[in-house]
């Protein structure tokens, strides 16, 4: 092990849509957990690696901590809150409230029985005036004991990397877990899926995108390894959400297909040949048997 090398795993966590993705996505400095502005975008814990001559930290992309209101929603919450005792520091992101409202007191809380040390990220500052910064940081400041708290823009980039910085002062010295080179765990075919649901997720509208998931029915290179040949069912709830996914003439699905291609092609750096076809399965996010089908298995959390 190298001496005064700092590595461990770090939990981020708040409610839906506080930029949790947006921040990793920057902070990693590469496009790995999906981004949306709608409700359940994260559905599974993205183990993604920041490594720099410091030290390397494994991010861990927890499901907003929320109100569950069927099964896939009970598995995100544990999947949350499992990953709190599982990590050296956490991050917690929140928007620039000037008062804490009901479920980030409800993650205070569970915070306050946590015995790792606790970051506060104020993200989204880019959005509100300077002084109501300092009076959600006062808001906040009351809410728990934090460690540091650091007001942020995401998407911005504005001091972000001081979130950096104050990972690294609460990191235990420890070893190298991945190469350098390593930015995700996460098999292609999961993000490949994952890329396809976001698509979808920006180009549908609000009733459809809670009851969508995404499985890969083949992902194959060709044997000149120019192409990528990938089929991919997208699963919805209801057959008035079929038709809407595929859109008059099939323009969305197309629309989502093409969207999609961009990105995988950019990550895979290949060319591919994108499928997509629309199934409905009622009520999935209820059934033990096809949530866990879909990828997301409490065995495995």
């Amino acid at each position: 092990m190298r001496e005064n090398y700092k590595s461990g795993f770090v939990a981020l966590i708040g409610r839906p849509n506080v930029g949790k993705s947006t921040l990793m996505n920057r902070l990693i400095g590469q496009k790995i957990a999906i981004t949306s502005n709608k409700p359940q975008t994260t559905r599974n814990k993205i183990q993604t690696v920041y490594t720099c001559d410091e030290g390397q930290i494994v991010f861990l992309d927890t499901p907003g901590i929320h109100k569950a209101k069927n099964k896939l929603g009970e598995y995100m919450v544990t999947v949350a809150q499992r990953t709190l005792k599982e990590v050296d520091v956490i991050v917690w992101l929140v928007e620039p409230d000037t008062a804490v409202g009901g479920g980030d007191r409800r993650i205070a809380e569970q915070l306050s029985m946590v015995k790792v040390p606790v970051i506060l990220v104020i993200n989204k500052t880019d959005t509100i005036k300077k002084e109501q910064v300092a009076q959600s940081i006062e808001a906040y400041s009351r809410a728990g004991n934090f460690e540091e708290i650091i007001a942020t823009s995401a998407l911005r980039g504005n001091n972000t990397h001081d979130v950096i910085d104050a990972i690294f002062k609460y990191l235990p010295y420890g070893p190298q877990y991945y190469d350098e080179d390593t930015v995700t765990d996460q098999p292609q075919r999961q993000i490949v899926a994952e890329l396809i649901r976001e698509k979808a997720l920006h180009a549908l509208n609000e009733e459809v995108p809670h009851g969508i998931a995404v499985a890969i029915d083949r992902m194959k290179e060709r044997p000149d390894g120019r192409i990528v040949d990938i089929d991919a069912t997208i699963i919805c709830e209801r057959d008035s959400h079929k038709g809407i996914i595929i859109g008059k003439q099939g323009t969305m699905l197309k629309k989502i297909g093409s969207n999609a291609r961009f990105e995988i092609e950019r990550m895979l750096e290949q060319k591919v040949n994108l499928k997509l076809w629309v199934k409905v399965k009622k009520d999935w996010r209820d059934s033990d048997f096809l949530v866990k089908n879909f990828g997301y298995d409490k065995k495995e959390i």
